[in-house]
């Protein structure tokens, strides 16, 4: 009979170990800074209103060469020669 207690102990000794951690990662969750969407979305409008994507050429119009972050300098291929 010994036995069948130590082996309820130990089960409510995992069931609150299990309820501690859980209980923990409750409180890292409540401690983690908010921001209200309507802040968030007014900020991710802001930042694409004012962020040139020059990958989006029919809303910003084109790129010059000399402004195309994806333009590779020297103006060809330079990542391989044939000798």
């Amino acid at each position: 009979m010994n036995s069948r207690t130590g082996g309820r102990q130990s089960m409510s000794e995992l069931k609150l170990r299990r309820l501690l951690e859980h209980n923990q990662r409750l409180r890292e969750d409540l401690a983690r800074p908010r921001v209200r969407v309507s802040e968030a979305s007014a900020s991710l409008i802001r930042y694409c209103k004012t962020t040139k994507d020059h990958l989006v050429p029919s809303v910003w119009g084109p790129v010059q060469k000399g402004e195309d972050p994806y333009n590779q300098p020297g103006g060809g291929c330079t990542c391989c020669s044939v000798q």
